[in-house]
């Protein structure tokens, strides 16, 4: 075990719930903050109603969604909209680095608890909001989810069959690269209040994010005036970079540069003459002529299974590799070896898989060592800890639906 986490100076008071902002703390927290997800009492986070269930050890149905995306964090509750629950959370700011939410903007104002109010008492604070269409602009009162997101932000333009419709992308992308971007723009608050001693706030966009991860859909339509359309599993940059039929199912290629495109057409298709052929000689020409070339390959590799002809392009240097799907993905040693799934022991469910933090630090690597808490589980350890209330006090405020 480490000697040390990366983040373990640091605590975050996370207000989020359902994915984006969640996804974004889980980071966090499994890189070594202490987390303290603070939760509606009575209620809790929307995902622990998400499927899918398993019965826990009272025979209740208990959600693994939830507890996927909220390891490694404390739980607590706090009824923010009373007065007793508002200066128990100000009082918690007070020793915090970081506060996140994911309320519709202006909520947090409303309550008392927004930016402005918070430095007031703290300010080193730094305070992440994400939402739909941010903070600015004339969307930003709308509210906001991942498929809305993919819809606003182009993705589902640009995702889909050839003439068929905009497609949503399979997971909540939208959301998922909110909570990174949401990441990192926390910790680059974090490297800027070591320069300037000072706070600041992070304001994350769904659709923004969505946007950024279009990369060059706009650069392309501004050139040429022509809007991008659908390509199924083509790109538009790159050919050959496709999904290929062979004897028993669908195989990868992806020749991203002359290079690689010449040792395709030597060495597996045995085709010299594509190297030369005037459609084919430059990346412009290859684009516009993939059906022929699809062709070419596909008739090469007709009788070769999807094993076979990855191993052979593997083998001749080009990049290569089979469609999977979730059960072949946690079958694979590649996967197995980077640990991105965890087995670990659930307090009420028993042995559960989460996922594994796909950022690996040599020194200081991130790990998942506790399972997600139940509704308030640690009200007595962080209240008495960080806030030093009597239990006398916090029974109190269980009865009183503070806590």
């Amino acid at each position: 075990m480490a000697a040390h986490a990366a983040l373990e100076n640091l605590t975050v008071l996370d207000l989020t719930r359902v994915l984006a902002g969640p996804f974004c703390t889980m980071m966090l927290a499994d890189m070594g903050a202490r987390v303290i997800k603070i939760e509606i009492p009575n209620g809790g986070d929307d995902t622990r109603a998400y499927p899918p269930f398993r019965a826990n050890t009272k025979g209740e149905q208990e959600s693994i969604y939830f507890a996927n995306i909220n390891r490694n964090k404390k739980g607590i509750t706090l009824n923010l909209k009373s007065e007793e629950g508002k200066k128990l959370f100000r009082d918690l700011v007070k020793k915090a680095d970081i506060v996140v939410e994911n309320y519709r903007p202006g909520v947090m104002d409303k309550l008392g608890l927004g930016y402005d109010e918070l430095r007031k008492i703290n300010s080193r604070i730094i305070y992440g909001s994400v939402s739909g269409f941010g903070n600015t602009g004339p969307y930003r009162l709308r509210p906001g989810y991942d498929i809305l997101a993919q819809a606003m932000g182009g993705m589902m333009a640009i995702t889909g069959t050839p003439g068929g419709p905009p497609t949503r992308v399979g997971s909540a992308i939208g959301d998922i690269l909110g909570g990174l971007h949401l990441a990192i723009g926390l910790l680059a608050a974090v490297n800027a209040r070591n320069i300037t001693g000072q706070g600041q706030r992070v304001d994350i966009s769904l659709m923004d994010a969505v946007i950024a991860a279009t990369e060059n859909t706009g650069i392309k339509y501004l050139e040429s005036g022509k809007i991008p359309p659908r390509m199924g599993n083509r790109y538009a940059a790159v050919s050959p970079y496709d999904a290929f039929h062979v004897k028993d199912g669908t195989i990868i290629i992806a020749a991203g540069n002359q290079h690689l495109y010449e040792k395709l057409c030597t060495e597996i298709l045995h085709r010299p003459d594509m190297i030369t052929d005037p459609r084919f000689t430059d990346m412009n020409g290859r684009l516009e002529h993939q059906d022929d070339i699809k062709e070419v390959i596909e008739e090469t590799l007709q009788d070769q299974t999807m094993d076979q002809a990855v191993e052979l392009l593997l083998s001749k240097g080009i990049p290569a590799g089979p469609i999977y799907d979730i059960q072949q993905i946690m079958q694979d040693p590649q996967v197995k070896e980077r640990d991105m799934f965890i087995r670990m022991e659930h307090p009420t469910l028993g042995e559960i898989t989460v996922n594994g933090c796909a950022i690996k630090l040599n020194d200081t690597p991130a790990s998942v060592d506790t399972p997600a808490p139940a509704l308030g589980q640690d009200n007595g350890e962080i209240l008495k800890e960080y806030l030093g209330l009597e239990d006398g006090v916090l029974r109190e405020y269980r009865e009183r639906g503070i806590v």
